[in-house]
């Protein structure tokens, strides 16, 4: 066997140096591919869940938002259960140790979904998107003093120009509907009040559950499924039931799809979110979730053909722009901590 010459080693190390660098670069593609895939679906899921129960409330003109809330989380559930089943994905025993601690943040959190419901059922998208930022407000207020943390001055200076932007939004809004407003103030502190206790909640919940901790999967499954009993409930207390013998929208095959694919994009958002948060991070997720509104809000203009004047869409993109630059701040305050 003949010994290999130098110039033959040589090539082989270049081909071995060329082949890595081909396969680290082929990983950084995969990498860069991933992140985009998943933040497009997370932006076309959370769109399309606003501006589908838009659709639904509005131009459908459906009067029982709980009700499209109960199904929606029936859906969620049915989903999750059949994945779990199949062993597609892992979930905790719905026990009633872990029922009684995650009952209260459950009750905050289905007040939160009926109040969106009913708030845009009588506000524009855009106007939604811009009242949504107040939640920030309180949220910090509430770490504030809850939590004894301190934010940066340019976090603060945001949320001045995100009030400043719902003032003037509210002013200037030709469809201006008290109620939805009231609505969605109520939303804005249920909102605020489920993200402050979520956290301590999921904690004490880690503690009794079997595994000893409570992945994403989990926490779906046990809110959409507490949900029911509750959501229940409140459709005979609001008396939707009567509304939902008399519609004829249940019996167009057509309503039925647009609220079953209403229910697939919302535990879509949720599959989506963790996908885009655990391929980039709490800082691009941030940052996109903000820049996500800008489109929003002008997709909700034009497909709903909502009345509006220079000064409205003027302090509606105010109000955006004030929400991309909380969430730059939050991303510097975190960067620095």
């Amino acid at each position: 066997m003949m010994p290999s010459s130098p110039n033959e080693e040589q090539r082989d190390v270049e081909n071995s140096k060329f082949d890595k660098d081909k396969e680290r670069s082929a990983r950084v593609v995969k990498v860069h591919n991933q992140a985009f895939l998943s933040g497009l679906a997370y932006c076309f899921s959370s769109c399309g869940m606003i501006l589908v129960n838009k659709f639904v409330l509005s131009s459908y003109d459906f009067n029982a938002g709980i009700s499209l809330m109960f199904y929606q989380n029936l859906i969620s559930v049915v989903i999750v259960s059949v994945l779990s089943i199949l062993g597609l994905v892992s979930t905790e025993p719905l026990t009633w140790r872990l029922i009684k601690v995650w009952l209260p943040v459950n009750v905050i959190f289905v007040g939160m979904l009926v109040t969106s419901m009913f708030s845009l059922k009588y506000i524009n998208v855009a106007m939604v998107t811009v009242l949504k930022n107040v939640t920030n407000v309180i949220t910090a207020l509430g770490e504030m003093y809850l939590f004894k943390k301190h934010h940066e001055g340019k976090v603060w200076a945001a949320l001045f120009l995100m009030i400043i932007s719902a003032i003037t939004g509210g002013i200037t809004d030709l469809s201006f509907n008290s109620i939805g407003y009231a609505w969605q103030t109520l939303n804005c502190f249920l909102t605020a009040s489920y993200s402050l206790t979520l956290r301590r909640v999921m904690d004490t919940a880690k503690q009794v559950t079997k595994s000893g901790n409570l992945n994403e999967f989990s926490m779906v499954l046990l809110n959409n499924t507490l949900s029911l009993p509750l959501g229940f409930f409140l459709i005979v207390v609001f008396n939707e039931v009567d509304y939902l013998l008399r519609t004829p929208l249940l019996r167009l095959p057509s309503f039925w799809l647009v609220m079953t694919f209403s229910g697939i994009l919302g535990l879509a958002i949720s599959f989506t979110s963790m996908w885009f948060l655990h391929q980039t991070g709490a800082t691009t997720y941030s940052l996109v979730g903000s820049l996500n509104k800008i489109p929003l809000s002008i997709a909700g203009i034009l497909l709903f053909k909502v009345p509006t004047s220079l000064e409205n869409s003027a302090s509606i993109l105010f109000g955006l722009l004030a929400g991309v630059f909380f969430a730059r701040a939050k991303i510097r305050e975190r960067s620095q901590s």
